[in-house]
């Protein structure tokens, strides 16, 4: 990630855009991270339910990286510290 290397204005809209964004992002990884809790409860109290609670583990990780990644991106193009 490159600097801009001089100062850099945002219109009111881009900021609110990328406040949006986050409190989006934020919204769905809370969204993954209480499938995992509410995973790892199960398990707790059901432990025959392993396979299936297993299975349905498997995706959240690869989801969160997902949107923190495309957050990277769609800030860093805000930003303007890469090219479009």
């Amino acid at each position: 990630m490159e600097s801009p290397g001089q100062p850099l204005t945002l219109t009111v809209e881009e900021v609110q855009a990328l406040q949006k964004r986050l409190a989006d992002v934020r919204h769905n990884i809370n969204n993954h991270l209480a499938l995992i809790v509410a995973a790892s409860e199960l398990l707790a109290r059901k432990p025959d339910a392993a396979i299936r609670v297993t299975a349905a583990l498997k995706d959240p990780p690869d989801r969160i990286a997902d949107e923190l990644r495309q957050f990277q991106s769609d800030f860093e193009k805000a930003l303007r510290l890469v090219a479009e």
